[in-house]
């Protein structure tokens, strides 16, 4: 009994404070002369902040085509734009800049989510030793980690010495699919010498720890922030459109070389640390990334541009 009157009481309080707020939206509207959307674009500055609130809106809207706005195709944010400013009664022709701030964020938030598709159908597909594509791309990682010690052979105990671990590198995929291979191969080919340093760094007697398996792991990381929203703060910010797969690859970037300093600032024991590091490391980057201003902005060339947007 005790439960449904608890559960009662939840239930009349959503009612309750949803309809408090719908009010209170109503009266402030008749007030200023805007509705929401327009208070936002008008109040907040561009980014995570704005573009974020403005999702939340439109999810949070009682209106369907609000609520579907959010996962139209890219090709059809023009027309949806449109749509909203008709609903809201917004004159275009006064308004000017509303529509463009609206496209952009509409922009961010169907990038995001396409983004997600295209992480996860890399994620998904698994090595295949017998796909030249995907051979010609674990041989570009060993160039680039080691262009002065040629491979001896395909199956060779040398993939040991990029942190794989085994001699065949294509059982360690298995977690992460070919999305870890990408992501270590972009870290190899843009950011060279970081990537080099850190491998020779991760094969010191005391901080040593097996780089291309951490470099899956990272890419797991990676891969949570960005399915559970974590990861909208940095590209809204960063990401004046749509966030694209480099856009991940170079926020991966970022993670590999924070994780490994971060690594040997803990100065763990042992590899067997590991887990322990690792949660606290995401730990850290889920408090950074609840700032809405936040921007993880690496420090590599391949993330210049991104610096400076």
């Amino acid at each position: 009994m005790k439960h449904f009157l608890r559960m009662f009481v939840q239930v009349c309080l959503y009612f309750y404070c949803k309809c408090l707020w719908r009010c209170l939206k109503f009266v402030v509207r008749k007030l200023t002369g805007q509705c929401e959307l327009q208070r936002i674009c008008y109040n907040t500055k561009p980014g995570a902040a704005r573009t974020m609130k403005i999702e939340a809106s439109l999810k949070g809207s009682k209106s369907k085509r609000l609520q579907t706005s959010v996962n139209v195709h890219p090709d059809a944010i023009e027309k949806t734009i449109d749509d909203i400013m008709e609903l809201k009664r917004i004159n275009p022709d006064r308004n000017p800049q509303l529509g463009v701030s609206l496209q952009a964020c509409l922009l961010q938030i169907v990038g995001y989510r396409n983004l997600i598709a295209e992480v996860e159908k890399l994620r998904r597909e698994p090595y295949d030793s017998e796909n030249p594509q995907h051979e010609e791309m674990l041989l570009k990682l060993w160039k680039c980690l080691k262009p002065n010690s040629p491979l001896k052979a395909r199956i060779s105990k040398q993939w040991c010495e990029i942190g794989f671990q085994g001699d065949d590198p294509k059982t360690d995929f298995r977690g992460m699919g070919l999305l870890g291979l990408y992501n270590l191969v972009y870290f190899a080919e843009w950011d060279t010498e970081i990537a080099q340093q850190v491998l020779t760094d991760s094969l010191h007697p005391k901080y040593s720890y097996s780089f291309a398996i951490v470099g899956i792991n990272i890419t797991d990381l990676a891969y949570n922030l960005l399915v559970s929203g974590a990861l909208k703060t940095h590209f809204y910010n960063v990401a004046p459109e749509a966030p694209t797969l480099t856009h991940f690859q170079q926020t991966f970037c970022y993670l590999m070389h924070e994780f490994h300093k971060f690594w040997i600032d803990e100065d763990p024991l042992d590899i067997m640390e590991f887990n322990r590091v690792r949660e606290k490391f995401y730990k850290r980057i889920l408090r950074q990334l609840q700032n809405p201003e936040m921007a993880l902005c690496p420090h590599f060339a391949a993330s210049e541009s991104l610096i400076n947007m």
